[in-house]
């Protein structure tokens, strides 16, 4: 989570179309991402929201060295 007291008055959510674009990838991945439940979100109405620390955390975890 964002932070360690659990206080999230700070931390910044993002649309689905905010984290595509950050990733650079399209909105259907990210939803796939959330639905397979790779990637942390809270679901408003019909819509998601991301936490700016969880796709940050999600693309350090995915970082592989390659060569």
């Amino acid at each position: 989570m964002a932070t360690n007291s659990g206080d999230i008055s700070e931390s910044k959510f993002l649309t689905v179309a905010e984290v595509a674009a950050m990733m650079r990838v399209s909105k259907m991945t990210v939803y796939r991402l959330v639905h397979n439940g790779e990637l942390p979100a809270v679901r408003v109405g019909r819509s998601f929201r991301v936490l700016e620390e969880d796709v940050d955390e999600y693309l350090r975890k995915s970082f592989y060295s390659a060569g």
